[in-house]
């Protein structure tokens, strides 16, 4: 196996988006969600370790986040473009799991066109009927 290997993709504005790889084989992308990265979540790592011998798991800090830098004003398009370029580094195409949050944007990658073989989603947070109350006016700006 692989060890680990930390290291950064620049996004199309000019964002370094952090990393660290586990594994070898083919390219798989875990992207966390909105209020988690790979510093706080060691499912991550330890997910590539148990995928190390079939994928090379790349798990990202989303712009903002961890040891990746940002640059306002924040856009989905922008985290998209994050995306892309770590797939570049990656190796195209990549399955994407996303958890969350993370599943959204995997799926609005993937919509955009990025160069995605499978997706893995986990919990994406669609509100599909009026089953619960409506979230806050200020939700966004709390979060």
């Amino acid at each position: 196996m692989t060890e680990n290997v930390s290291a950064a993709a620049v996004s199309a504005d000019g964002t370094v988006i952090a990393f660290t790889a586990w594994g070898e084989g083919e390219p798989l992308v875990i992207i966390d969600g909105a209020t988690a990265y790979p510093a706080i979540n060691p499912t991550n790592e330890e997910v590539g370790r148990l995928l190390s011998g079939e994928f090379r798991t790349y798990a990202y800090d989303r712009r903002g986040r961890g040891e990746s830098t940002d640059t306002a004003p924040y856009a989905v398009e922008r985290e998209i473009e994050d995306l892309a370029a770590l797939i570049e580094v990656a190796g195209a195409p990549a399955t994407v799991f996303g958890w969350s949050s993370g599943a959204v944007l995997a799926l609005d990658a993937a919509a955009a066109g990025l160069p995605i073989k499978r997706l893995a989603l986990f919990e994406p947070p669609f509100v599909v009927d009026d089953g619960r109350p409506p979230l806050p006016a200020d939700y966004v700006e709390r979060l």
